[in-house]
């Protein structure tokens, strides 16, 4: 087996009225919050599935699927942390994370350096090891109309065992 590998993730979801909007593990204050079965943080969600992609184990619904009451409403945190889990059994640390987040409005800047700490947390990892990045679709498709939110991430995930032996 080949000690790095890499995987992605993407994630939509709708953005309507009267839902807290959580992204990248933390509350942002606006008008919209994004919809789903969980807290439908997208950040948490694209995270996910590229660490299940990279480990060969799937993806985020065959999991945690949404049909499943016991995730109603759960804090994405929380599968994220259970994800973790799942790839560290199977020998895995993770290397780094890229993510980019699509989304009109709000502005994202300010927010993310929250994000990368809360993160960096969650999942026992340096800050510098999570790179987050937003832009928006200038004002095309779902996300410029402001009816939905998407992320993409990529991750490196590594086998610290048969990765010993080589050079970072």
């Amino acid at each position: 087996m080949f000690p790095f590998r890499i995987g992605q993730g993407y994630d939509v979801h709708q953005l309507v009225d009267d839902r807290p909007f959580w992204l990248g593990g933390i509350l942002i204050l606006h008008t919209h919050g994004a919809k789903g079965h969980s807290d439908a943080d997208v950040v948490c969600h694209v995270i996910c599935d590229a660490l299940l992609g990279a480990a060969n184990m799937r993806n985020i619904g065959f999991h945690f699927s949404d049909k499943d009451p016991q995730w109603k409403g759960v804090d994405s945190k929380v599968l994220l942390e259970k994800v973790l889990e799942m790839i560290r059994e199977k020998g895995f640390e993770v290397g780094n994370l890229d993510v980019t987040i699509i989304l009109q409005e709000p502005k994202l800047n300010p927010y993310i350096p929250e994000m990368k700490a809360c993160l960096a947390q969650v999942m026992r990892i340096s800050e510098e090891d999570i790179s987050i990045k937003a832009t928006t679709s200038e004002h095309l498709g779902f996300v410029g109309r402001e009816e939905g939110i998407a992320a993409h991430c990529v991750a490196l995930i590594y086998n610290p065992k048969t990765a010993a032996g080589l050079s970072r």
